[in-house]
């Protein structure tokens, strides 16, 4: 009667707890983040589930993380993350926490899994692999971060390298249509969908209403990119309004070369296309193709005994 009781016990207090981590599991997957514009609008910043479940246990890990050795490992993610756009959503600390904490914990998770599938199924190959496949998923999970980041940053990069062109086309018709730079871009961002790109210009145009200089508010938006496309365009607007260069014709030549610059992207990823084709051909596309022709041939001298 006893060990019945301990065993409802035990039942109870496993059914509790996978009941509250499914409730924790459940609120992190609605949880939706979202960024203040330098103008009021809000903007969507979308984190992946696994740094959703991790982020309210980032602050345990602050004390090790602040020492003076770490700090230019925080300032270099920190400025990673504001070029990423999620500036306010995720500091250099706390993504330094969560390296630490996605291969501990779901690392754990992971090796105990493994353990339990050779537990339950006893194939001599999968008891072979046990030490690949238990180092498989802490290494993957120590690497996601730096995945993601990469990846997100290459993503609003190439957002900015698109609307770019067309942002810089529509000033250059407003200024040689004899409005000055700062109503034209004023009047290009109050008009624009908002995109990677004028979130960036809605920026500059607070910090300049706030009364920082144009040249500033301009390399700040250079320095918090950390794009070459856009660091040349600013460096030729400062360069212009420095000299007194007509604005009009720097923004022309400006689209003109990262048009060109587009144009010569798109042909080099065209050339490395066949070579990026040649491995899914070597070994999915021929072996199939070979199955399907000698199959059948294959198959009738198996059945003839030859």
């Amino acid at each position: 009667m006893l060990m019945n009781l301990d065993a409802l016990v035990l039942c109870c207090l496993w059914g509790a707890a996978a009941a509250g981590m499914t409730w924790y599991c459940a609120v992190m997957a609605r949880q939706i983040t979202y960024v203040t514009l330098a103008d009021g609008r809000q903007a969507r910043r979308s984190l992946p589930f696994l740094f959703r479940l991790l982020l309210p246990w980032t602050p345990n890990l602050f004390p090790l993380l602040r020492r003076k050795g770490l700090e230019k490992a925080r300032e270099r993610l920190g400025r990673r993350l504001i070029a990423a756009g999620f500036e306010g959503v995720l500091s250099g600390e706390e993504y330094m926490a969560l390296r630490v904490l996605a291969p501990a914990v779901f690392g754990l998770i992971w090796i105990g899994l493994i353990i339990l599938l050779l537990a339950a199924l006893p194939n001599p190959l999968l008891h072979k692999m046990r030490y690949a496949l238990c180092a498989f998923g802490p290494l993957y999970f120590l690497a996601y971060p730096a995945l993601w980041l990469r990846q997100a940053l290459n993503l609003r990069h190439n957002n900015i390298r698109r609307a770019l062109p067309f942002t810089l086309d529509l000033l250059t018709l407003s200024v040689e249509a004899g409005m000055d730079f700062m109503s034209a871009l004023q009047r290009n961002v109050e008009r624009a969908k908002v995109d990677a790109l004028s979130e960036e210009l809605i920026r500059v145009l607070r910090e300049i209403q706030l009364g920082k200089t144009r040249r500033q508010a301009l390399r700040d938006m250079s320095a918090r990119v950390d794009l070459q496309d856009l660091r040349s365009v600013v460096n030729a607007l400062v360069q212009a309004d420095e000299l007194g260069v007509s604005i009009g014709a720097i923004l022309r030549i400006q689209a003109d070369q990262i048009r060109q610059k587009r144009f010569d992207r798109a042909e080099r990823l065209a050339n490395e296309a066949p070579v990026k084709m040649l491995f899914p051909l070597m070994f999915f596309i021929f072996p199939s193709v070979f199955l399907i022709l000698l199959g059948p041939v294959v198959v009738r001298l198996i059945e003839q005994g030859i």
